[in-house]
């Protein structure tokens, strides 16, 4: 049977090779390459909203040996034209064909545009060979393809947000659920679903050994606990966990996270950090993935109300809070006040984190997002914790996301165009 939960289980928790941004871009150009057959492309034009133009900016692309940029990614998608292989699509990326791909951006074939009146994921791409165009757009979920055109003729089209059209309408029954209906999802978790939740641990485990193979973030928490100023603890196991997962994805290394509300370093600290509490609280297995469905749970429904890509960072205000409420889960059941109470505590600590795109520096913000979820978690399961009476923190779990949601979207509206400003300018000088 169809649940909630499944439906975000198929749709937002999955596994990815690289930053789930430029992936899609790629996926996009595909898509569109896919319709004109073996025939050269004399010309390519993408469109993103900015959100998308942002992650895309500074993260690594897995077998580039370190290059990055959402133009070299739409020119790897041209190339490749397979777009059956979808978040792994990188893992085709040969020396020729990266040769060949930067060769089209250095022939001017290829150029890239920010659509800033696009809120949310798009992705559009339009291209042109001797006898024939295609076009592809992708809204309302990294892998969501609206529109398909050949040459002029749509072959495919749809709405990315009327309900019962396609897998947006799961997002509308998130968005009317509340913390009581998230908790009792979570428990009706049957065995395909604890199964696959439990292959996205396996998955983010090994992702961070090989992040603590490259000396950035996740191996200094690890060498700092090594040489005696940090204990080793709960709390910094989740951050140099968590974050050497991330140093593996933003350096483009060729490793699969599990994602969680479209997102590889959302999925995991989503993940990630329950798992660990509750290893080293010695808490049940089962008891364990019903928490991690929670966390996606939540993940997902805090994304709904601020949008795929805001202009904070998901890993704490989404993420982190689903990881919290996680743990309070594993403690105390199904305890709507103490799992307000997490809610509460995270977003008054790291409500405002921005979100400045996806690259290496995620994973500070990662470490940050661990230490949050788990301290707030102990503070609400101990009956403490960020009331109404301070900030823009709600009376309920539900209230409080709502009013951050609100300063996201409202309050912060020109925030990307001006990171992005700051951003291209950099990308000019260097």
């Amino acid at each position: 049977m169809t649940t909630l939960l499944k439906e975000v289980l198929k749709h937002e928790v999955y596994p990815a090779m690289g930053c789930t941004e430029p992936v899609a871009v790629a996926f996009c150009a595909a898509s569109a390459a896919k319709l004109l057959g073996n025939e050269r492309i004399l010309t390519a034009e993408i469109k993103t909203d900015a959100g998308t133009y942002k992650n895309g900016l500074a993260v690594a692309i897995p077998n580039t040996r370190g290059a990055k940029g959402n133009l070299l990614a739409a020119s790897l998608g041209v190339l490749i034209r397979d777009p059956g292989l979808k978040t792994e699509m990188f893992k085709k990326i040969s020396p020729t064909l990266l040769k060949n791909a930067k060769a089209l951006i250095k022939n001017g074939k290829i150029r890239l545009a920010v659509e800033y009146t696009r809120r949310g994921i798009y992705i559009e791409t339009r291209l042109k060979t001797a006898r024939h165009s295609a076009v592809c757009v992708v809204a309302g979920g990294h892998g969501n393809i609206i529109l398909l055109r050949k040459d002029g003729r749509t072959l495919f089209k749809c709405n990315p947000v009327k309900p019962g059209k396609n897998h947006a309408a799961y997002k509308n029954l998130l968005k009317k659920s509340n913390f009581k209906l998230l908790f009792k999802e979570a428990e009706r978790a049957d065995a395909e679903d604890l199964s696959y939740i439990k292959t996205g641990i396996e998955l983010n485990i090994k992702a961070a050994k090989e992040g603590l193979k490259l000396k950035k973030v996740g191996y200094y928490i690890s060498d700092l606990i090594k040489k005696g100023y940090l204990k080793r603890d709960i709390l910094s196991v989740a951050k140099l966990t968590t974050s050497a997962a991330t140093d593996a994805r933003m350096a483009g290394a060729t490793v699969k996270v599990m994602s969680s509300g479209e997102s590889g370093n959302q999925g995991v600290v989503a993940i990630l950090v329950p798992y660990l509490v509750g290893k080293a609280f010695k808490i049940k297995e089962t008891k364990v993935l019903r928490s991690i469905a929670l966390s996606h749970l939540v993940n997902s429904y805090i994304k709904v109300f601020t949008g795929e890509l805001a202009p904070i960072c998901g890993c704490a205000v989404a993420a982190g809070v689903g990881a919290s409420v996680a743990v309070v889960y594993q403690q105390k059941g199904t305890d709507l006040k103490a799992a307000t109470r997490a809610v509460n505590t995270v977003i008054s600590d790291i409500g405002g984190m921005l979100c400045d795109g996806a690259k290496s520096g995620c994973a500070l913000k990662v470490a940050s997002s661990a230490d949050s979820a788990i301290r707030a978690a102990y503070m609400a399961i101990n009956g403490e914790g960020i009331t109404e009476l301070e900030g823009f923190i709600g009376a309920t779990a539900e209230e409080t996301i709502k009013n951050m949601a609100r300063i996201s979207k409202m309050g912060m509206d020109k925030v990307d165009r001006i990171i992005l400003g700051i951003m291209s300018l950099k990308k000019l000088k260097s």
